[in-house]
């Protein structure tokens, strides 16, 4: 290990003033000397009282995050020494308030999650050495809720492995005291730190920013920190979840109900947030027998699967599970089966291969049971599913059908395409929206390219004609039949406005996200010198969306900052006005022209040329 790793930023260790430091002693050539003194450090640095402490164990967390497998510092009585001081600072509060080692408890529980998040070896030894206890103290908050927030990762590290979740699990409220933090991590970071920012405590202000403060920072790394502290509780909840013993202490209505909300905002990529813990509780059927029967998360679920988002599988999952459940199947299907027909037709979505045949053969199990599944299935969910199986029965027949034939069928619905185009510029928006289903059932179905803009061009009816949901699911089956799906940007930006119509202002605005990277990432020669390739309007939009998902809004909103939702529109106007953003949705085909089936890679070009 390098000593130097040990070092806080912008310190060396060379011209120490005092030999035998800590420091110091990492540089020892002798290993035998090196390894008694660093022995010697872990045992007695607990019970000194001298100032200065917080600089090595500020150092021992740079080494912990730098090389989390190195063994050294756990073999020599590391996880005994942090789990010793996180006690002393909790019951010496004078010792805590000298100098700097307010510092210590926190940097103490980082190290112990940070050496027991890879290695279960590790994690072991941390329980043995006693740290469970104090972590747990601090999990209470005792402290303050940044402390809450290394010990709960640190926890959820440990309950992560078989031979060590049981030693947390024996804590019968760390569940309990998880659930409540999971609920209420976001109100504590904004009535503790965020709100007043006069009030904040120069420690807090000091760990988020390391250094590098100012208001701003400040409060974004509050966010980013009130997201991880959500997501590390729902990691530790997550842990019981596969337990079947705790699914009823998770499993309760007031619970379940917020879990779709907690996405864990924008800031934490490779967190399940709450939609993951959902998958894990829909595994079991006790878990799917809770979830089945909470009023609005199956509608939430449907809302996740149709958007562009990395957890967009994760939704799937959900439904796939709770309609192949024979004693849930009646309680979702009429809302799980549409939307996995409009997903039916996706390939591969993230590690998922293959995923649009494993929906269409629960759809077909949902169709074909006998019985009361089938009389309980309303007449229009059951006309999408079998309208979906047809289309399956179609394609097979079109492998076996003459190439001539074939063109004759796509030019045909090409005919009719265009004049369901020619209806749309003169203003007959229901005629047009006809003509592309019309054309959509004599479309050959292995002509991909064509369909999608088929279904995009009929959202885009459907939005005209203030149909959100019909235009959703055309965008959607759109989306789904790229080879990359969630990347048709016409289709990204329909979708974007239909789920802004019905006030999904998450789904909207990850559809909004994506469909700017698509224009950001234009390889168009005419673009290459403009500043900016974005839609004014797109940006408009985004702006709007993430004041809506603001991570504090519901928090600000109950303490009196914000009196209304108005006060995160303030600069976007509403649908049905005269908007740069609104307007643009019905210029982006060019002058009343309808999209044709060559210019989809080229959209996002001339969208730019048009409106930059």
């Amino acid at each position: 290990m390098n000593s130097d790793n040990l070092l806080p930023k912008g310190k060396t260790s060379t011209g120490c003033p005092y030999p035998g430091c800590f420091f110091c002693v990492m540089k020892e050539e002798n290993p035998s000397k090196r390894k008694s003194s660093i022995l010697k450090f872990f045992r007695d640095l607990p019970f000194q009282d001298d100032d200065g402490q917080a600089l090595p164990i500020s150092g021992l967390w740079n080494s912990a995050m730098a090389h989390p497998n190195d063994p050294e510092f756990i073999n020599l009585g590391i996880f005994e020494c942090m789990a010793t001081l996180i006690t002393k600072g909790l019951k010496n509060r004078r010792w805590l308030a000298s100098d700097q080692n307010i510092y210590i408890p926190y940097y103490a529980a980082h190290i112990i999650g940070s050496y027991t998040m890879n290695m279960e070896e590790f994690a072991e030894r941390a329980v043995q050495a006693g740290v469970i206890p104090p972590l747990l103290e601090l999990l209470r908050g005792r402290l303050t809720w940044v402390e809450q927030r290394v010990a709960v990762r640190a926890l959820g590290h440990l309950a992560t492995y078989p031979n060590t979740f049981s030693a947390v699990a024996s804590h019968e409220e760390v569940l309990e005291l998880s659930i409540q933090l999971a609920i209420s991590s976001l109100e504590i970071v904004y009535t503790h730190f965020y709100q007043f920012a006069d009030r904040r405590p120069s420690y807090h202000c000091d760990l988020l920013t390391r250094g590098m403060g100012g208001l701003e920072m400040e409060s974004k790394k509050a966010e980013e920190w009130a997201s991880q502290l959500q997501c590390w509780s729902l990691q530790l909840i997550n842990c019981f979840a596969f337990k079947p013993e705790f699914l009823a202490d998770i499993c309760k209505p007031e619970f379940l109900a917020k879990l779709p909300e907690m996405w864990g905002g924008l800031v934490n990529e490779n967190s399940p947030a709450g939609i993951g813990l959902l998958r894990t509780i829909c595994q079991s059927k006790i878990g799917r027998r809770h979830v089945g029967s909470c009023p609005g998360i199956v509608e939430s679920l449907c809302n996740i699967a149709r958007s562009s988002d990395d957890w967009q599988y994760m939704a799937i999952d959900c439904l796939l599970w709770l309609l192949q459940d024979a004693n849930m199947r009646s309680k979702v299907m009429d809302k799980a089966v549409p939307t996995l027909t409009d997903l039916a037709e996706i390939s591969v979505l993230g590690d998922h291969k293959k995923l649009g045949e494993t929906i269409i053969r629960v759809l077909r199990e949902c169709v074909e049971s006998p019985g009361i599944t089938r009389n309980i299935m309303n007449n229009h969910t059951k006309e999408q599913a079998q309208e979906l199986l047809k289309s399956r029965e179609r394609l097979k027949l079109e492998k076996n059908m003459p190439k001539d034939d074939l063109h004759i069928k796509q030019a045909a619905a090409l005919v009719v395409k265009l004049e369901g185009n020619s209806l749309f510029s003169s203003g007959n928006i229901a005629g047009a929206a006809s003509k592309y289903t019309e054309a959509l059932s004599l479309c050959p179905m292995r002509s991909k390219n064509e369909r999608v803009v088929l279904y995009s061009n009929r959202a885009q009816c459907h939005l005209l004609l203030q149909h959100p949901l019909a235009a959703i699911s055309d965008s959607t089956r759109a989306l789904c039949l790229q080879n990359l799906p969630n990347r048709h940007a016409k289709s990204l930006w329909r979708r974007a406005q239909a789920h802004d119509m019905l006030g999904l202002s998450k789904e909207s605005l990850f559809d909004v996200i994506l469909f700017i990277n698509e224009c950001s990432q234009s390889n168009d020669p005419d673009l290459s010198q403009r500043q900016n390739k974005v839609p004014d309007y797109a940006e408009k939009l985004l702006k709007k969306q993430m004041r809506a998902s603001w991570l504090f809004k519901e928090a600000a909103l109950k303490h009196g900052a914000l009196h209304c939702k108005g006060d995160f529109e303030d600069s976007v106007v509403h649908e049905g006005d005269d908007s740069e953003w609104e307007t643009a949705s019905g210029s982006d085909f060019g002058n009343g022209r309808m999209e044709e089936e060559d210019d989809d890679d080229n959209y996002c070009n001339e969208v730019c040329q048009k409106l930059v």
